[in-house]
């Protein structure tokens, strides 16, 4: 499972963070580090991008991106 696959109020641990060079050091420097929590809070009108939660800071990210953080556990 990854952020691109949780629905708005779910809730998911961190387990992976792919990518290569500078876009996976891009989302480490952005707190996406494995076993942060993210809450998904809202999606665009036409689906891209998704805000999310994390570390205490709002983030939007496109869902393309979204789709290379994988999730460990998610709280509903």
């Amino acid at each position: 499972m990854t952020i691109n696959d949780l629905q708005i109020g779910q809730q998911g641990i961190i387990s992976t963070v792919g990518g290569e060079g500078a876009l996976r050091l891009r989302f480490l420097d952005m707190g996406l580090i494995p076993g942060t929590s993210v809450l998904l809070q809202k999606v665009a009108p036409m689906g891209d991008p998704i805000q999310i939660q994390v570390r205490g800071y709002e983030l939007t990210i496109r869902r393309e991106d979204a789709k290379m953080i994988g999730l460990q556990e998610v709280v509903k």
